[in-house]
């Protein structure tokens, strides 16, 4: 009984699947100037047109929090894309026949596989400044994604996504 806290705990932590972000600008930015932004008008984000507004909502919401403002004349245009993908899957089970007799041998074996491969969803933004035509930060999400999930599920999926996102821009210098 004592166990009992540690294996849900542990549960827990197996399905809960992370979302992993990475980062890159360009190191001369200055990021006070910019100020209002908008979205590029033939994005193409890879996502579905219900969860490419909920993610813009999200997105919104956060620039708000950040003290952006949604503009017609921007300072810098967002553009996003999104593709899905298997991960490889590795766990498997061995089931091997095999025998031997003399000087002769002989085996079979056959790996079947443990658990569904998980399907994966990377998400990239862009921030560009379109009057020095140059990409001046950019982040990369990665995290399960499961196609079959209620419309809640995919709303939360995707303002959590964009919190982490958006939690290191600006960036540091």
């Amino acid at each position: 009984m004592r166990f009992l806290p540690s294996i849900v705990l542990a549960i827990c932590f197996v399905s809960c699947a992370p979302i992993r972000v990475n980062y890159d600008f360009e190191k001369n930015t200055n990021f006070t100037q910019y100020k209002t932004y908008n979205y590029y008008s033939e994005m193409n984000t890879g996502l579905s047109e219900l969860d490419t507004k909920r993610f813009l909502d999200a997105l919104d919401q956060k620039m708000t929090a950040k003290g952006f403002t949604l503009s017609n004349t921007p300072d810098f245009f967002i553009d996003i894309k999104s593709n899905e993908y298997q991960e490889v899957q590795r766990n498997n089970v061995g089931v091997g026949l095999g025998g031997g007799g003399g000087h002769v041998g002989g085996g079979i074996s056959i790996g079947l596989p443990i658990v569904q491969a998980n399907v994966n969803r990377q998400i990239t933004i862009d921030f560009v400044d379109e009057n020095k035509k140059q990409l001046f930060w950019q982040a990369v999400s990665e995290s399960s994604f499961n196609p079959k999930a209620t419309p809640e599920k995919r709303e939360a999926l995707l303002n959590a996504i964009a919190e982490k996102v958006l939690m290191q821009y600006p960036p540091k210098q």
